[in-house]
């Protein structure tokens, strides 16, 4: 289990990665195809617009395919829709190739329930945190990598290198990750239906997609605006520094399985408290010190613990509470996850042209305030469970 961990880990990260390359090229790709930054910065939300439908057509699959074949064929996707995007001519059509990256780019959510379902019971907090962890390497790596290639041989070679990646990820799946043949015998669109009533039937599941979303949302404001900032007084830093912040928040990624494990120890609601209270506390930091280098650094570090962490443990929740529907709860989660990663990119776009780096963090702010309020009534609910209990003892 150990090695094929491993592997699904990378495989995560290299698959994710396809999603976040644009960020730090943003300003790249804008001055190379003569759009304004307002404009340029659609690329990101449609990329992540796409990532939300594909979500909710391609992730329960895993619930009726043999999910070995589904992930090599989803691997082969992303290798056709990257080449697109390394081939387009104009802003137009990198929008629609965007969509469609985004849209093939679910391979790590295909990978995650598979994951869970081969992990032992007891462990599953552990092994879900590990995947998680590479997948979150991938993340912010992906906009390290990125800045760098897109500096030194412009934006379109991490596309080109992207497509061969995904390529050779396929034929790895293919040989090294075990079979692994469905339980769960329904046609398609009753499935779809069915994903529909896990959300009326399940406020715990609404309760994790939604914190989930907001967590997401600040995330991606601040990220897919971070660019512009980094080119403006005091910094004039280009896509290359851009991509060094992502270097920085990827070695919180080593954090993963320690979460994971007080997850498994602790409880999942726990987890998620602290992801919230820490993304809150990095906006609130970097609203008064993000004009300088360290407290900016400060604010990437917390920010990305707790987005991570919030992911690690609404997952981790999602999968004791469905053993038997985890890729179509986990399609729930996502859908909503990437909504508000368009969501954020959308408004934190909106924040910075608006207000500069002041209206980004304003925007992260406000959209983890409901975050709060739905913990607040998490909370209550266990107030109120723990009261019922003492009274029928009494």
């Amino acid at each position: 289990m150990r090695a094929t961990t491993l592997l699904m880990a990378v495989g995560v990260g290299v698959s994710v990665a396809n999603i976040y390359y644009c960020q730090p090229l943003l300003g790249i790709m804008g001055s190379n195809l003569h759009v304004s930054e307002h404009h340029i910065g659609w690329i990101a939300t449609l990329t992540q617009i796409g990532t939300a439908l594909g979500m909710l057509l391609f992730v329960p699959l895993g619930d009726i395919a043999e999910r070995r074949a589904l992930t090599v064929r989803m691997c082969l996707f992303v290798a056709f829709a990257a080449l697109l995007n390394a081939v387009a001519p104009n802003f137009a059509l990198l929008a629609v190739f965007s969509f469609v990256l985004g849209m093939a780019g679910v391979v790590p959510h295909l990978i995650l329930p598979f994951a869970a379902h081969l992990a032992p019971e007891g462990s599953r907090g552990k092994v879900v945190a590990k995947v998680i962890s590479g997948m979150l390497v991938g993340i912010l790596l992906a906009r390290t990598v990125a800045g760098f290639v897109g500096a030194q041989f412009g934006w379109r070679a991490i596309f080109w290198i992207s497509s061969v990646l995904m390529l050779s990820m396929a034929l790895t799946f293919w040989r090294l990750l075990p079979r692994s043949e469905p339980t769960l015998r329904m046609h398609y669109f009753d499935l779809l239906h069915s994903v529909g009533r896990l959300v009326r039937e399940h406020r715990t599941l609404r309760e994790s997609a939604a914190i989930g979303a907001l967590l997401f949302a600040s995330f991606s404001a601040f990220w897919t605006t971070l660019v512009f900032f980094l080119a403006r007084p005091p910094y004039h830093y280009g896509a290359r520094m851009a991509g060094s912040m992502g270097l920085l928040a990827a070695g919180s990624a080593a954090l993963a399985p320690l979460v994971g494990r007080m997850i498994d120890r602790r409880s999942p609601k726990l987890g998620i408290a602290i992801a919230v209270l820490l993304a809150l506390a990095s906006f609130v930091l970097m609203t008064f010190t993000g004009h300088w280098l360290i407290g900016l650094s400060v604010g990437v570090i917390l920010l990305d613990v707790g987005v991570q962490t919030g992911h690690i443990s609404n997952q981790t929740r999602i999968y004791n509470t469905f053993p038997e529907a985890r890729s179509r709860a986990n399609t729930v989660y996502m859908v909503s996850y990437f909504t508000g990663g368009a969501l954020g990119s959308t408004l934190g776009n909106l924040g910075w042209n608006l207000g500069g780096w002041a209206g980004v963090c304003a925007v992260g702010i406000v959209l983890l305030i409901p975050a709060l309020l739905i913990l607040r009534k998490m909370r209550n609910e266990r107030v109120e469970a723990l009261d019922e209990l003492e009274a029928s003892i009494a």
